[in-house]
């Protein structure tokens, strides 16, 4: 039996299965009992039944089947069904057309002409090749192989099939591209949600705390501690944050010439900012007060005080901007575009066979790919390069950053910076605006522009200018291989104060390229950087290796330092990394230096997991330049409310011990929830579900309704922790701001009576909150019954007859299809008033009456869930 418009359970249809298929095991000893004494008559005798048929890569269904002694039958209509191939059953049901597969692919089963014609084949049948009853026309199953390659394999003790075929059938190609585009949606967020949870804007509610504590003693030396603890909360309907910072190391250090600077408690080692998201506001997305980030041009090297507003959104952006790529194909057609081998969109072309699609421009290069999927197979493929750089803007797009403070150094310097940003077109962007701090005393305002140009689908430049400090340029190449050149200068104003350093230029030239094969993958990249000072310049190269080699984590850095009038200095660092038996991981390193052809240092540390939640270490160091060695242990335990650490290292007669804590705790006030965990969940946020039965259907949670366990919840992101004491269900560590797709499995609990109504919920994650979710579970009835044929005053049970049940506003509530007995169950039904009645249509097409026309029944209020059986409609021949 299936369910055009719903699911349904398995309890009652496994009993039923049980019966049915213990019933068809009868009929066929039967069958084969009197096989001699029908032997002679033409029309020997049938029994219909139905069978599992089980197609590999897409699972099993009962399709209707036609048995007489040892052969088998199968309905055209539902196993061409079952596998989406296209067809059409005649008028007079005595033959069947349409296309396999592929559309150029057009067959005709005749039964009127007993043959069969397929790709210019014509196949001769014999009648008893064929069955048609009142519902269908069925085939000999071997002639599903001869004909169109569907190998099926019966087996009469189960009754199931096996059906096994080296083609890809269009039921398997559509579950993968509905996979992938359902994959697409909820990337996108394009998922329809039952249940919308808006952001709610509280006055204060404290969240979450992290902590961490670490200790250190050295002997001989000073000892230390380091405290620090964060809290977040929210207040005025924003997040609120605080870092709180204890280090006493500088104090104790009495050669340090800062000590009576660096307190333990020092201000400048606290952290707090208030910051409100509202993304939905194109002008003003964020406002920030408090020690803010600041991206400036001159030198800043203490926290900044002060107020900060910006339109940029907080979401991690993935493309930003798109153009138009139109073109035709076939009608009603479908098109899917792919992004770097990632499918990003898809849309149906219309009667014409016009497309379009609006290209998301993602940063860096892009390989954009076009694949066509006709309605019954076909498919074809285009493909074409784009290159965009991660800095451009969408077209006519506006951003801003406008920052103002106080720095927290001696001369409590004013700092103020607007950044504004525009884009011209999709290949350029351009931006400018103004710097000022109190401290620079060659020039206290600084304005600055910048620009960014895509040259062709290959070459990136990005240039900015400010006025008195400096001028730079990017400019980036990558060839069709993945090789990339990248070329940066920059040039210094002369006795500029608002950068510390003296440079005059600054030239830097990267040369990068992957290397990928089936047993190594490598990643190459040359850089030469060059300083040119007042009075003398300063080279520094670097040729970087870094992969896999036969499963060997591998990394060769080779340095060189050119000076004027001085031997170049060059030296080279190797790792590896490489895996023992008893996950033993063993990572030795060295590092040569050329001018005097010795070893400097080398290193070996061996590693091993404990108990899944342990890790220890230990590690030994010679130093053959400075001299000396050091050996070291380590050990580090998670537990689910902290992680432990404790290490040593000894070298040179002196000893260092440091011990380490670090964890969290989360509060939910509605819950009365208070939870911890060993990792950070400071800026984080999550969702509670507490599920109860809704006893009265109203979707609300009234007094008396009690808890429910088993939910069952499906996140893409967070950490999913179910609790059997309160029935909650949290998900922990989410990524804030973000309206989130959650999903509930409908049928998540024992009683299968006990359903999720809306089982898609978007909910906007809150950062430092755990935000309540009460989720309804609704009791759901039960309705079966039979439908007989009534054929010379004897009944019998006939199948695939669409039984419609309404509720009581005349709103179709399901449609089920009879088994080939004529049973039909469909359970779903919330508690109310309903009428069951055949469909009209079909009995129109079938020329046949339903006795009687409709029956009404009632499913009433109960915990367990209601069941209403014995429903029987009888249909006959029109007169």
């Amino acid at each position: 039996m299936m369910l055009c418009n719903s699911t349904y359970t398995n309890t009652f249809r496994c009993c039923n299965n049980f019966v049915v298929r213990t019933a068809g095991c009868i009929m066929l000893l039967l069958c084969c009992f009197f096989y001699n004494v029908y032997a002679n008559e033409e029309d020997p005798p049938y029994y219909e039944t139905s069978v599992f048929l089980i197609v590999q890569g897409i699972g099993g269904q009962e399709v209707s089947a036609v048995i007489n002694s040892d052969s088998v039958f199968l309905s055209i209509a539902d196993v061409f069904d079952f596998l989406k191939i296209r067809h059409k059953l005649s008028s007079g049901m005595d033959s069947v057309s349409g296309s396999f597969i592929n559309e150029g692919a057009v067959f005709l089963i005749d039964k009127v002409n007993k043959r069969i014609q397929y790709q210019g084949k014509v196949f001769i049948l014999h009648k008893s090749d064929f069955v048609l009853t009142e519902t269908g026309l069925y085939l000999k199953m071997n002639y599903f192989n001869k004909v169109f390659g569907l190998d099926c394999k019966f087996n009469f003790r189960s009754l199931s099939m096996v059906l096994s075929t080296k083609q890809e059938l269009p039921a398997i190609r559509e579950m993968k591209l509905d996979m992938m585009r359902r994959n697409i949606n909820k990337l996108k967020g394009h998922i329809k949600a039952d249940t919308i949870i808006p952001r709610h804007y509280s006055l204060f509610q404290f969240g979450v705390a992290d902590w961490s504590v670490v200790a250190t003693q050295r002997l001989p030396g000073v000892n230390n501690t380091w405290l620090s603890l964060g809290l977040g909360a929210t207040v005025a309907g924003g997040e609120a944050t605080v870092s709180l910072n204890y280090n006493n190391y500088a104090q104790k250090t009495s050669s340090t010439h800062d000590s009576n600077t660096i307190k333990p408690f020092d201000k400048r080692q606290q952290y707090y900012r208030w910051r409100f998201v509202n993304n939905d506001h194109r002008a003003l997305r964020q406002v920030i007060a408090g020690k803010i980030f600041t991206q400036s041009v001159s030198s800043i090297f203490n926290p900044v005080v002060g107020m900060q507003i910006t339109n940029t959104s907080t979401a991690y952006r993935r493309s930003f901007g798109s153009y138009t790529l139109s073109n035709f194909t076939g009608p009603n057609w479908t098109v899917e575009l792919y992004v770097n081998d990632a499918l990003v969109d898809y849309t149906t072309a219309d009667a014409s066979g016009f497309f379009t699609f609006q290209v998301p421009l993602v940063y860096g290069n892009s390989v954009l790919k076009l694949r066509f999927y006709g309605p019954w197979g076909e498919e074809r493929i285009n493909e074409e390069n784009v290159s965009i750089p991660f800095n451009f803007l969408p077209l006519h797009e506006f951003e801003y950053t406008a920052s103002a403070g106080i720095v927290e150094d001696t001369a409590h310097s004013k700092f103020s910076r607007l950044q504004m940003n525009y884009g011209i077109t999709r290949h350029i962007t351009v931006g400018g605006g103004i710097e000022y701090l109190s401290s620079v005393t060659t020039g206290k305002t600084m304005p600055f522009m910048n620009a960014s140009l895509r040259i062709g689908s290959n070459m990136l430049f990005s240039g900015e200018y400010t006025h008195g400090v400096r001028a730079k340029g990017i400019l980036s190449y990558r060839l069709p291989s993945n090789l990339q050149i990248e070329l940066n200068y920059t040039h210094f104003t002369k006795d500029q104060k608002a950068i510390i350093y003296n440079y005059r230029e600054q030239r830097k030239i990267i040369i990068s390229r992957p290397f990928i094969s089936k047993k190594f993958s490598l990643f190459t990249r040359v850089t030469l950087d060059q300083i040119i000072l007042p009075d003398t310049k300063y080279t520094t190269a670097e040729w970087l290796l870094s992969g896999a080699l036969f499963k060997v984590g591998t990394n060769l850095t080779t340095y060189a330092v050119f000076q004027p009038r001085e031997k170049p200095y060059v030296y080279s660092n190797l790792a590896l990394s490489f895996r023992l038996p008893g996950q033993l991981t063993v990572t030795p390193q060295a590092q040569y230096e050329y001018n005097t052809n010795r070893l400097m240092t080398l290193r070996c540390e061996m590693a091993k997991y404990l108990f899944h939640n342990g890790y220890v270490s230990i590690s030994y160091e010679k130093n053959f330049k400075g001299g000396g060695s050091n050996i070291g242990i380590g050990l580090r335990y998670d537990f689910s409310f902290s992680q432990v650490g404790f290490s040593a290292m000894h070298g040179r007669n002196s000893t260092t011990l440091v011990q380490s804590a670090r964890g969290s705790l989360m509060h939910n006030g509605p819950t009365g929830y208070n939870g911890t965990s060993n990792r950070s969940s400071l800026g984080t946020g999550g969702v509670v579900f507490l599920p109860f039965l809704d006893l009265n259907n109203s979707g609300r949670r009234d007094p008396g309704e009690p808890n429910v366990y088993g939910l069952k919840v499906k996140s893409h992101g967070g950490r999913i922790f179910h609790n059997r004491r309160d029935t909650t269900v949290r998900i922990t560590d989410m990524e804030p701001y973000v309206n989130t797709f959650i999903e509930l499995e409908r049928n998540s609990f024992e009683n299968i009576s006990w359903q999720v109504k809306k089982p898609v919920i978007s909910v906007m994650i809150e950062p430092n909150q755990l935000k309540l979710i009460e989720v309804p579970v609704s009791i759901m009835g039960e309705v079966s019954g039979n439908v007989y044929l009534k054929d010379n005053d004897e009944l019998k049970g006939i199948g695939r007859i669409k039984v419609c049940i309404y509720s009581a506003d005349s709103s179709l509530a399901a449609c089920i299809l009879t088994e080939f007995d004529g049973f039909f169950s469909y359970i779903g039904l919330t508690p109310g008033k309903y009428t069951a009645e055949v469909d009209k249509e079909q009995l129109q097409k079938l020329k046949m009456t339903a006795s009687p026309f409709a029956i009404p029944f009632q499913i009433s209020d109960n915990r367990e869930g209601d069941v209403i059986d014995g429903l029987g409609f009888t249909l006959q021949p029109n007169q």
